[in-house]
């Protein structure tokens, strides 16, 4: 059906309240606008759905909302009645519409006879994880959409291991949601008549005490830290305000600092606008207040808590920034130098991380014998291991971790931890200084011992149907034609992870390898309109690794330029 035929029905259908015809209705002069709305629908893949706010198929909104629920709910039924009755938990961030958008799941779900854990106020995503493996659920849905702008909101599909659904969960629900022709045949329960009925059970404080009590006991190091290590968090107006704070004071750090402005939910991130804590800007007001009390840890965490960044302060009392790499080698290091000293490192343990995550964890786990898997992007395929060695015994998942600031440290729940990832942080920051270093000194160690590992990460832009047809030609671009040398280091490895026998899922990712042990990715985003390119460097000291960086950057861009 023709965008133009589908934006007219919405606008004259009973199907949609007044609100909706109200703002179609305004942009009936907008031809772009109308287009971009109504050319196609949100797809629902493993990532479920995210998407700016708005009237139209491809923005999130209540139908799209119900309309993926009813898909999800079909698929939980089809697996069975003993499958459906374990019920789903759902919880939500602090994005607008999100309560709005957990309580039509939750009435999609009730009318379809399925049982739901309901969370009673705003949650982080890792705690509808634990909700999922607490409660035995088939499956859940976290409402967020991360760390995007305030425009946007999501829907995030969980299995009832407690991570995010795989390729082939994501193609059933995709599959019955096409079959919905229209939507009135979506089944709903309103809230309160489910209540009563007892479809929905809402949750509270009571799990949270679980998870934080799960947390404590990951601590490796309680004894010999110095507490008084002054930390500034800010949670960017988002979910993590509470129970990081709760985690921090349980565990005697005397010195914790919030930003005033971040602390308290707001869903349009009006101190920060874009509230990813992987962009040092968002640091801009933990800095203010860092230097205002002289703290030595800088912590931010993203709206649904799921993922962690630091800076810390160096010898001149400027705050340096620690991307997702740097800081779970730093994890990485701690932890399985701890527990080594404490014989309580498993033989079989293994980390694990994506395949466009740096090289430095791996090489520190070498050390200690532990074995480095790795995974397609994402703590669906991250966790996918650890619920894999639930069956078979084979391993013991010790920690995983991506470059894009997500850790995860232990079992309990299934996919990045931000609540957990920051108590383990503040520890190992006590922890050295406690010896009189800095993290700084310690990744310095580091660098000493095992290399300088740099990296760049690249996104592009390129939205709308031009841009998602650019995004292929570039990937085609590179697959047809490598470059083969960039200045004295030559190409000896390219892997496809569309084509060759990788042994992970098929994925749309070209990986090349240099002589050097430098290398290079091409990733489109699974969740934006961009292109990502990662770019890492190997070296002896860091001038030679931002060189390479440089070089690599400078050749694979001008490729990608020539390319229309």
């Amino acid at each position: 059906m023709e965008y133009k035929e589908i934006y007219r029905k919405w606008l004259n259908s009973d199907n949609f309240d007044t609100e909706v015809k109200k703002e179609l209705a305004s942009i009936a002069d907008m031809e772009e606008e109308i287009q971009d709305r109504f050319y196609t629908s949100l797809r629902f893949g493993t990532a479920g759905l995210r998407g700016k706010i708005g009237a139209g198929t491809n923005r999130m909104n209540k139908y799209m909302v119900a309309k993926a629920t009813q898909g999800f709910a079909k698929a939980i039924i089809d697996k069975g009645e003993e499958f459906k009755s374990k019920g789903v938990a759902i919880a939500y961030d602090v994005r607008h519409f999100s309560k709005e958008f957990a309580q039509v799941t939750a009435e999609v779900f009730a009318g379809n006879g399925i049982k739901v854990y309901l969370s009673d106020d705003i949650r982080p995503t890792p705690l509808l994880s634990y909700a999922i493996r607490n409660f035995g659920c088939a499956g859940g849905v976290m409402v967020t959409a991360s760390h995007n702008p305030k425009e946007y909101n999501g829907y995030k599909a969980y299995g009832p291991e407690g991570s995010q659904i795989l390729e082939d969960f994501a193609i059933e629900i995709e599959k019955n949601i096409l079959d919905i022709k229209n939507f009135e045949d979506i089944k709903t329960l309103p809230i309160q008549e489910a209540k009563e009925k007892g479809l929905v059970k809402l949750f509270s404080k009571e799990l949270d005490e679980k998870y934080m009590t799960d947390i404590l006991s990951m601590t490796i190091n309680d004894e010999n830290l110095d507490k008084d290590i002054k930390i500034v968090y800010t949670p960017l107006n988002g979910t993590g305000n509470r129970l990081v704070r709760e985690i921090l004071n349980r565990r005697g750090f005397n010195n914790i600092y919030i930003v005033d402005e971040q602390e308290n939910p707001d869903p349009d991130f009006s101190t920060v606008g874009y509230p990813n804590p992987e962009d040092p800007k968002a640091f801009k007001y933990a800095i203010d207040l860092g230097k205002k009390v002289s703290a030595e840890l800088l912590i931010a965490t993203d709206p649904d808590a799921d993922r962690a960044a630091i800076e810390v302060r160096d010898s001149e009392g400027n705050y340096q920034f620690l991307n997702g790499n740097k800081i779970g080698a730093l994890l990485i290091n701690y932890i399985l130098s701890q527990r080594d000293a404490q014989n309580n490192l498993p033989d079989n343990s293994v980390i694990v991380k994506s395949i466009v995550t740096g090289d430095m964890g791996k090489e520190i786990a070498n050390k200690y014998g532990v074995e480095t898997i790795e995974t397609l992007t994402g703590f669906k395929n991250i966790c996918g291991k650890a619920n894999e060695f639930d069956v078979t015994g084979e391993k013991e998942f010790i920690f995983g971790f991506e470059e894009s600031i997500g850790y995860n440290y232990g079992t309990f729940v299934r996919d990045k931890d931000a609540v957990s990832s920051t108590m383990m942080i503040c520890e190992l920051a006590a922890f050295y200084k406690k010896q009189g270093k800095s993290l700084l000194d310690v990744l310095n160690e580091l660098r000493q011992e095992f290399g300088y590992f740099e990296e760049k990460l690249i996104s592009i832009i390129l939205e709308g149907i031009a841009g998602q047809e650019r995004i292929s030609r570039i990937m085609e671009g590179f697959r047809a034609n490598p470059i083969e040398e960039i200045e004295d280091i030559k190409l000896v490895k390219t892997v496809d992870f569309l084509k060759d026998d990788t042994g992970t899922p098929k994925s749309n990712v070209l990986k090349y390898y240099f002589d050097d042990g430098s290398w290079y990715a091409l990733r489109p985003s699974g969740t934006e309109p961009k292109i990502k390119v990662y770019i890492y460097s190997k070296a002896e000291n860091l001038k030679s690794a931002n060189m390479k960086l440089d070089m690599i950057e400078k050749a694979t861009v001008e490729k990608i330029d020539r390319i229309s």
